[in-house]
């Protein structure tokens, strides 16, 4: 049998180094959780669900200052990320399809198949008592999340251009400072 070699052209693949990784993840994830965040509370009024007596046991009131404060504790999520995602980069970025890869992680690790009862898991619906349909529409703000979350920073890894660094970097700026501001004035 005779054997030819194959070889394929050197790839324009991009890896990241983790500084770099951790900075537009941090920045992509705190955005995108500000962003769905709002959108999810106002058109599934948090407000009023929180305040229930079956939830208000167990979730914080939307004025608590932890509440408030979330947005700013999101880069530490965002070094978490990059964590996960700086050991298989290469499967993530500079491939065609990559953030289908990383949204379908986040999914399926972070939101469907979660090792406690987290309500929307798998394992909430079997061991929690509350409805699996209620727990499902908490989807509504996490899958598109992850979503924008893959779409947005793999995008930023693999196409790095100045207009988009500094975009982002005023958008984290702003999600950064409201938070602040609604403490400030609360107090």
């Amino acid at each position: 049998m005779n054997e030819t070699a194959v070889t394929f052209p050197p790839t324009q693949t991009r890896i990241p180094a983790f500084s770099e990784l951790f900075a537009k993840t941090a920045v992509a994830h705190t955005i995108t959780y500000m962003f769905m965040g709002i959108i999810a509370s106002t058109a599934m009024n948090y407000k009023e669900a929180f305040a229930r007596p079956e939830v208000a046991c167990y979730m914080r009131q939307l004025s608590d200052p932890w509440v408030m404060a979330g947005p700013l504790l999101q880069p530490i999520r965002g070094l978490i990320f990059a964590l996960a995602f700086y050991p298989i980069r290469g499967a993530l970025f500079g491939r065609k399809r990559g953030w289908l890869v990383m949204w379908w992680l986040l999914v399926a690790l972070g939101i469907l198949s979660t090792f406690g009862p987290a309500s929307g898991s798998v394992e909430g619906m079997i061991y929690t008592l509350a409805s699996p349909l209620g727990q499902m529409k908490g989807w509504l703000e996490v899958v598109p999340q992850a979503l924008l979350l893959s779409v947005i920073l793999c995008y930023w890894v693999n196409q790095p251009k100045k207009w988009l660094n500094w975009t982002l970097g005023v958008v984290f700026g702003v999600t950064m400072i409201l938070p602040v501001l609604g403490l400030l004035v609360k107090k």
